[in-house]
């Protein structure tokens, strides 16, 4: 990859377990549009490879997993209809490799969690988290709309009165709070969360690779309605061609509040 591009996406593989780690420290590991293509490439790769058990997501360094996309980038590469398609087609795509995927997925959740990192760790089939760790879904503090497939995603998982509540009030949370709504599979002490996180990690590549693809295949055959809603993806785009959306990008680089005007 570029060295150019901001942040980058590293892969690694070790006892039939691929790591891919977030690597962008200086924003909190936030995602630009070259990572989210990149994590889509090292997925698609790695559903050829026979030996691999497991494929674990974390974040590099312990303050984030993912916070969500890089803000910074939206005026260049996210700002008129063209860019924010190809940017939009780029996460889905990667979030749906996560989805997809033969191997079952885990996500390694330390510290920070918003935003496309939430998107990330529920398209994953197993999450775990510390107890430190904090979550926020922010798009309606930035003005920004979320994709109809991440937010059936969200709703599969957690219950549509969860992610109601989750996305109106864009309130933070800790990993106790993740792990009782159903976010996190289990949250662990900080200093326990590595040897834990590893033991699940061991566990599921471990077991036997036919019977966990049968039952991953099951449940998503279960949770696979796909619904058709023309009139939520006109509402995404209103948003990307809002004021407010101009605005929550200024507010974010003048590190103030944000003023919502609702057009």
């Amino acid at each position: 990859m570029n060295d150019l591009q901001p942040g980058r996406i590293e892969a690694d593989k070790q006892a039939g377990v691929l790591r891919v780690r977030f690597c962008n420290p200086a924003r909190f590991n936030a995602m630009s549009l070259s990572m989210w293509q990149a994590l889509h490439t090292v997925l698609v790769q790695a559903q050829e490879d026979e030996a691999l058990r497991a494929i674990v997501l974390q974040g590099e360094g312990e303050r984030a997993f993912v916070s969500g996309a890089d803000i910074s980038e939206f005026g260049a590469q996210r700002n008129d209809p063209s860019q924010v398609a190809r940017y939009d087609q780029a996460v889905s795509a990667a979030q749906q490799a996560l989805a997809d995927s033969r191997i079952p997925t885990i996500a390694v959740i330390q510290g920070v969690c918003m935003g496309g990192g939430m998107g990330l760790a529920l398209a994953c089939d197993l999450r775990y988290c510390n107890a430190s760790a904090r979550f926020r879904m922010p798009a309606a503090r930035l003005g920004l709309g979320y994709a109809l497939d991440g937010v059936k995603r969200m709703s599969d998982m957690l219950g549509a009165a969860r992610t109601m509540d989750l996305f109106l009030t864009a309130r933070s949370f800790d990993g106790n709070e993740a792990a009782r709504i159903g976010l996190a599979h289990e949250v662990f002490a900080d200093a326990d969360f590595a040897v834990e996180a590893q033991s699940r990690v061991e566990a599921v590549a471990g077991n036997a690779p036919l019977t966990l693809r049968a039952a991953r295949l099951a449940l998503r055959h279960l949770l696979n309605a796909a619904p058709a809603a023309v009139e939520v993806e006109q509402a995404v785009q209103q948003c990307f061609g809002s004021a407010d959306y101009r605005e929550g990008q200024a507010a974010f680089r003048e590190k103030r509040p944000p003023v919502f005007k609702g057009r």
